[in-house]
């Protein structure tokens, strides 16, 4: 029993770990991880007899220090496992942890945080060593649901935009040549710099290649053309029973007709030709109840509980860090509090 650490350039590795896990997402993949631009992707995995944790992050060095911290990639990710969560045995649970923590320190790291994935059960695995919050919810679509009932659960908003669109007779299809890839790529180049995003989401077009080439998941990009012109992209990504709403753009002088609200609704009538259960929505910015979460609302009242996880591993080193950017105007309520000033 023990912890090995599977770096994002053990590829082969990496893969196998997470094949065997009951149930992964591609935010827990390597073609995903090693698009990180920031820290260093690896997997840590702790191994007992046949049964595996696996947990995917991001280690980064923290600035004018010897100390480390832990991140997830930008998305769901948390820990996976090859046997049921909920079921592990609390003595399996406490060596895990020690194993953990033994990790942690060896590595200098200061505190850990991740986005857990509000699909799968992870919280039991967690909360026996702390740090579990409350971060909200987020939307899905039950695609086992009928075509009806699942229109029926659609804002009136979302419908009429939908209804509107469709009488003009667009086009939608799936991404696949060459030319799609570049017209994809312009279209969200064109989204980003109207919302001025951080340079992290600037996508290009072999970040798209790479993702619909990916031997882990299944890419099912979406373009939708009016009148031989493309005006709005979305890119879904299917990995197990789960549809991910992985990015959304439209061009600037079409977004009086929300044409993303149709290429949302054409994915999910492609998701249940596929027989995949979740159109994952996602929630709002930080988790929060915003315009964000408003408008995925829209497209259904079900909801899964989003929670991260905050475990602070080094409180001392934690709160030199803190106090040092205290006089900088720094977050009070991000995580970690030091980095705050990094994402504003």
């Amino acid at each position: 029993m023990g912890y090995i650490v599977v770096t994002i350039q053990e590829r082969d590795k990496w893969m196998s770990y997470v094949k065997k896990a009951l149930i992964y997402d591609f935010y827990h993949s390597w073609q995903y991880h090693s698009k990180i631009k920031v820290g260093e992707a690896f997997l840590f995995v702790y191994e007992e007899g046949d049964n595996s944790v696996i947990i995917p992050l991001v280690k980064r060095a923290i600035a004018d220090s010897d100390f480390f911290d832990l991140t997830s990639a930008y998305g769901y990710v948390g820990p996976i496992a090859n046997v049921p969560i909920p079921e592990m045995g609390k003595a399996f649970l406490v060596r895990f942890k020690q194993a953990f923590l033994r990790y942690l320190k060896q590595e200098k790291i200061v505190c850990v945080f991740s986005r857990l994935h509000p699909i799968i059960e992870q919280s039991r695995l967690l909360e026996n060593i702390g740090g579990l919050y409350e971060n909200g919810a987020t939307v899905y679509i039950d695609l086992f649901a009928t075509a009806e009932d699942q229109k029926s659960h659609y804002r009136k908003s979302v419908k009429n935009s939908i209804n509107a669109l469709i009488a003009k007779n667009p086009e939608v299809r799936e991404v696949k040549s060459d030319d799609d890839i570049k017209t994809f790529a312009m279209i969200y180049a064109e989204n980003m710099r109207r919302l001025n995003a951080n340079e992290y989401y600037n996508f290009d077009e072999e970040y798209f290649r790479d993702l619909i080439g990916a031997e882990e998941f299944c890419s099912k990009p979406l373009i939708l053309c009016l009148n031989n012109e493309a005006i709005a992209a979305g890119f879904f990504v299917y990995t197990n029973d789960i549809i991910e709403v992985h990015l959304l753009a439209t061009k600037t002088n079409y977004l009086h007709l929300s044409p993303t609200k149709l290429l949302i609704h054409e994915a999910s009538v492609m998701g249940k030709s596929l027989g995949m259960k979740y159109l994952h929505l996602g929630g709002g910015v930080g988790g929060r109840e915003d315009s964000l979460f408003f408008w995925k609302s829209g497209f259904s009242d079900k909801s899964f509980k989003f929670q991260t996880w905050r475990y602070i591993s080094n409180r001392k080193a934690y709160d030199q860090l803190a106090q040092q950017a205290n006089g900088k105007n720094y977050q009070k309520d991000f995580f970690p509090s030091y980095r705050s000033l990094e994402n504003s």
